[in-house]
């Protein structure tokens, strides 16, 4: 999903209302020290600092040096800080922390996801909470779809995922990894990231617009349903989409635990 709108894309699709539930649901409590790994455009840290406000401390870590820039210029402040890393490396000098929080991250990093999260919790207090959140089923639930489109798509997700180690099917995982690591007090909770359906709101459109104008274009898939290869799927999956009868969902899995 690398491009010049990538920070832009993250920032304007982050429900900071639904970050602000999900981290309150999760655990996350005034005063503590909090981490937000892989943390996008900021944004999603701004909102954790809010519930963990008015003495908690926020650190936003993401590998993107110009998403860092962009965090900190918009969403910097006294209690809250950015900084570039890859999650996937050593952190301890970074210190502990009460809650650490992954969103939208290992679903980019198949083969390696649960070396990372055994990587990062490191970092985290004993009886510390560590939260992961990711999509299942990602890109692959919508109806109203041509016979061709839905091979098209399939055959995208597929090559994301075998080429580019992309997940959709990360959201199911989540348990497991924290139960493989004797994490205690395990829950869960099941929510709808996507429910689209009738009039497309701007920020959906421009979403999965950058979507298909990136990941889809750029994944190595061949778009033999489409005589006019690339160009014509395109065509047709906005008109897909625009349609108001057209019916897309994703669901978001929240899974949470306390470290032993």
């Amino acid at each position: 999903m690398e491009s010049d709108d990538e920070v832009k894309r993250l920032d304007v699709k982050t429900d900071g209302r639904v970050v602000e539930r999900h981290a309150a649901w999760a655990g996350l409590r005034p005063g503590m020290r909090l981490a937000d790994l892989g943390c996008g455009s900021g944004k999603t840290t701004s909102h954790l600092y809010r519930v963990a406000a008015p003495h908690g401390r926020a650190l936003g870590v993401d590998i993107a040096e110009s998403r860092i820039a962009f965090a900190g210029e918009r969403y910097g402040r006294e209690g809250v800080e950015f900084i570039c890393r890859d999650i996937a490396d050593p952190l301890e000098d970074l210190g502990l922390f009460d809650f650490i929080w992954i969103r939208f991250v290992l679903e980019y990093h198949r083969r390696n996801s649960f070396r990372m999260v055994q990587n990062v919790i490191r970092i985290l207090k004993p009886g510390g909470i560590l939260c992961l959140v990711d999509l299942d089923y990602n890109c692959l639930s919508h109806f109203g779809l041509s016979e061709r489109l839905e091979r098209a798509i399939s055959g995208i997700m597929h090559t994301l995922t075998t080429r580019a180690d992309f997940d959709p099917y990360m959201g199911r995982k989540l348990y497991s990894y924290l139960y493989d690591l004797k994490f205690a007090d395990i829950r869960l909770k099941l929510d709808a990231h996507h429910l689209i359906y009738g009039d497309l709101e701007p920020a959906a459109a421009f979403n999965w617009t950058r979507k298909v104008m990136v990941a889809a274009k750029n994944c190595g898939y061949d778009f033999a349903e489409y005589d006019g290869g690339y160009d014509e799927f395109y065509r047709e999956f906005e008109e897909f989409f625009n349609d108001p009868r057209r019916f897309t969902y994703t669901p978001v899995i929240i899974c949470r635990g306390r470290k032993p």
